[in-house]
């Protein structure tokens, strides 16, 4: 490290650093980009990083958060330095997605099925019939493909002694691939010059991936061309951006409830200028008890009387299918490993978190004893809400969170505080260590495919272990080499 931009830079060495090994010279991924920024000024740095918001900002590039009184639409914080992942390294995370997902659909095709998982226990049947996100209504439904999870979403932390780990999955309908793409374009119009001369992956051609799959899931009884339309909640939910985007990069509509009917043949519809228009695929982005008020929340506005029967009948397909959140219960995550086992006959390539269920009775005990040295979860929140460190809570807020678990032991994991992986951030005017996750997001259709990279997020909090951007985290583009550096 030889300027003003690099030699601030500094960990205790206690945490794995991406960019820096523990003598604080470059890993080898991040040789080259170092080069480069060792050529920077502290200000060229500052002025890209102001270009690359304004960009950013120019291209509306927001989420919304519900809870902040001042306002709720927010620009993603970003940070030029990217993520670097090596190809032998993805290699072994591409493989190990492709056959997470693979063994999750198994599952969900089974626990609607036969069950054949927990009539030879397995899995718990009290884990999987008591999930919020198991849906009765599914039961004995094969969709096309026999694919639930057509889009997921895998959280990846670098823990050092396992690599990289999953730290949960995202099943029901996971946002932040819109970043991934705007953070790429962003980089190459802002900084072409960082890009190394071996290759960088690219990740542009997931709107057609996504296109591709969805086509591949059509009914059998489809239209020639088939029609898909992508479903939102509307203006004011958090991801809307995303919604607006991936419907405009794929060129098809983005509707709401309100623009779909269900006929009398249980055919969904479009209203469109020439009439109603048949609907084939709907990429929908509502949770499932609002799909339907015939079936799920009679309540619910956002939804289309009549789905669950179209859907059920096979006249048009919904992505992701009603009842996969089951799959990324972060209780039925304890038992992934095992899952994986028992209908592939393989072990995990990406190994989980070791996970505590406060269900079994050996397991609180563990909970109860080394709670400060554990993360308390809520098994069915998001966004980082809920989530107890033991070390940072204070003596209250830790026997609250206790009780709860007492209380309703299967609302509740909880898991080692893992020490994961930094990565170089802009704070104040300087770099400093910030810890990271990577969310790949995974298509299965005709074929399973995952993007090159992913969404990198990171804590911008001094010590904070929270990467959610409800939470204050931020993102950086993630590069995967096309080769090995010399």
């Amino acid at each position: 490290m030889t300027n003003a931009l690099l030699d601030g830079y500094s960990d205790d060495g206690a945490v794995y650093d991406e960019m820096f090994d523990d003598a604080g010279a470059f890993r080898d991924d991040y040789r080259e980009l170092g080069e480069q920024l060792a050529r920077w000024s502290l200000d060229d740095h500052l002025q890209r990083e102001e270009r690359a918001d304004l960009a950013l900002l120019s291209a509306g590039i927001t989420f919304n958060v519900y809870s902040e009184e001042e306002g709720t639409e927010r620009i993603f914080p970003f940070s030029l330095i990217p993520r670097i992942v090596g190809a032998q390294e993805w290699a072994r995370i591409e493989a190990g997605l492709t056959q997470r997902l693979q063994a999750l659909n198994l599952f969900l095709l089974d626990i609607y099925g036969s069950r054949r998982i927990i009539k030879e226990h397995v899995v718990p049947e009290e884990i999987v019939l008591s999930s919020p996100g198991f849906q009765p209504e599914m039961k004995g439904f094969r969709p096309p493909l026999d694919i639930y999870a057509h889009i997921a979403g895998c959280d990846l932390v670098r823990d050092e002694q396992q690599g990289m780990v999953v730290l949960e999955d995202n099943l029901r309908t996971p946002s932040g691939v819109s970043y991934v793409l705007e953070n790429r374009a962003v980089m190459l119009r802002v900084v072409p010059d960082l890009f190394p001369r071996w290759g960088v992956r690219a990740v542009a051609d997931y709107p057609n991936q996504l296109m591709s799959m969805l086509l591949s899931v059509r009914p059998s009884d489809s239209n020639d061309p088939p029609r898909a339309v992508l479903l939102t909640p509307g203006l004011y939910n958090s991801a809307y951006f995303e919604h607006s985007f991936l419907s405009n990069q794929m060129g098809i509509p983005l509707v709401e409830g309100s623009d779909l009917t269900v006929g009398d043949d249980d055919v969904v519809y479009l209203r469109s200028t020439t009439g109603l228009e048949r609907v084939d695929v709907i990429y929908r982005r509502i949770d499932d008890d609002f799909l339907d008020p015939e079936v799920y929340r009679t309540d619910s506005m956002l939804g289309v009387p009549g789905l669950m029967r179209a859907y059920r009948r096979g006249h048009v397909t919904l992505v992701n299918a009603p009842g996969a959140g089951v799959a990324d219960d972060k209780v039925v995550y304890r038992w992934v490993p095992e899952i994986i086992r028992f209908y592939l006959d393989e072990d995990p390539i990406l190994p989980n978190v070791e996970t505590f269920s406060a269900l079994i009775d050996s397991e609180l005990d563990h909970i109860r004893a080394h709670a400060r040295d554990l993360v308390i979860k809520p098994a069915n929140a998001s966004g980082g809400y809920g989530v107890l460190i033991g070390a940072q809570a204070s003596e209250s807020e830790l026997e609250d969170t206790l009780a709860q678990v007492e209380a309703e032991p299967r609302n509740w994991i909880a898991q080692p505080l893992l020490e994961f992986s930094t990565i170089p951030t802009f704070d104040d005017d300087l770099l400093k260590p910030r810890r990271s996750d990577l969310r790949p997001f995974v298509l299965s259709g005709q074929d399973t495919w995952v993007i090159p990279g992913g969404l990198t997020r990171v804590a911008l909090r001094e010590g904070s272990y929270v990467v959610n951007s409800s939470q204050g985290g931020g993102s950086k583009d993630t590069w995967v080499l096309n080769e090995e550096p010399d």
